[in-house]
C-alpha cells in the first residue's frame, strides 16, 4: 500500500460527485491516505458554499459530507513555523502549503485537483 497526501479539492470531488471524481478515486485506490488536520474544515466550507448555491440539495450535500467521518484518513498536525516559509516561497495560501509541506515531509505524493498546488508539488523542493 502506498501513502498519499489528499487535499480538500480532490476529496471534495469524490464526496460531492464532481466531474473529476473518478480520476481522484483511481489515484486513491489502495492507498493509505493522510492529510493535515485542516481538511474537515475545508470540506465543511466547501459544503456550505454548495448549499448556498443550491439550497434544495442541502440534505444530499450534508449526507455527502458525513461520509468523510467514515473514511480512513489519518489527520496530522503540521507545524505552522515550517509551513509559513513554504507558503511564502511558493506564493500558496497557508492552507495549500500545509498539504505541500506534509507531502514533502512524508515523501508521499500529493493528490490534488488544484493546479497551483500541483505545480508547486512538482517543482523543486
Amino acid at each position: 500500500m502506498s501513502l498519499v497526501v489528499v487535499d480538500a479539492s480532490s476529496l471534495a470531488a469524490v464526496l460531492f460527485g464532481e466531474p473529476r471524481s473518478r480520476e481522484v478515486e483511481e489515484r486513491l485506490r489502495g492507498a493509505v491516505m493522510v492529510t493535515p488536520t485542516l481538511l474537515p474544515y475545508e470540506l465543511g466550507n466547501t459544503c456550505l458554499k454548495k448549499i448556498a448555491q443550491d439550497p434544495d440539495r442541502r440534505s444530499q450535500l450534508l449526507e455527502a459530507l458525513s461520509y468523510y467521518s467514515r473514511m480512513e484518513i489519518q489527520e496530522i498536525e503540521v507545524p505552522p513555523l515550517e509551513v509559513t516559509p513554504m507558503a511564502e516561497a511558493t506564493k500558496l495560501s497557508f492552507y495549500d502549503a500545509s498539504y505541500l509541506w506534509l507531502s514533502r515531509s512524508l515523501g508521499a505524493p500529493l493528490v490534488t485537483l488544484d493546479r497551483r498546488l500541483e505545480d508547486a508539488a512538482s517543482g523543486p523542493n
